[in-house]
């Protein structure tokens, strides 16, 4: 009997050692998001992103980081459980462009004017900077 259990001890020490091993440490990488130039396009793609997140935060998405003035995000997620692809598309999802990979036509139709592509007349209104922080 001690042997069985001195036995099945061991393997769940092994077990729990090797999964420690094989799991990924979180990453970071910055995404250009050309559209991301104003408080409500940051404000909607924040919240779509919460919801890909997970409300365990176990879905691969740790954190993430958006600044206006160069359009671009940082994002820290662990790549065993999500790609880099797959936040882009999450991104395309939210009707945004991510580096070379477009939205999709239905989540862009319903952005608001803003935060539409330049060449859509979207973007910040001349003399209406829109990367300043409404509350300040």
């Amino acid at each position: 009997m001690k042997k069985i259990f001195s036995f099945a001890i061991l393997f769940v020490i092994a077990f729990n050692a090797s999964s420690q091993v094989m799991q990924q440490k979180a990453v970071w990488a910055t995404i250009s998001i050309p559209q991301l130039k104003c408080w409500v396009c940051k404000e909607k793609l924040e919240n779509f992103l919460k919801t890909e997140k997970g409300p365990n935060d176990d879905a691969g998405i740790i954190k993430w980081t958006i600044s206006l003035g160069a359009a671009t995000m940082r994002i820290q997620y662990v790549p065993d459980r999500m790609t880099l692809d797959y936040i882009r598309v999450a991104i395309n999802n939210a009707g945004y462009d991510a580096d070379s990979t477009k939205a999709t036509p239905e989540a862009y139709r319903v952005l608001p004017p803003i935060c539409k592509r330049k060449e859509d007349g979207g973007g910040p209104q001349k003399g209406k900077p829109c990367h300043i922080d409404p509350s300040l």
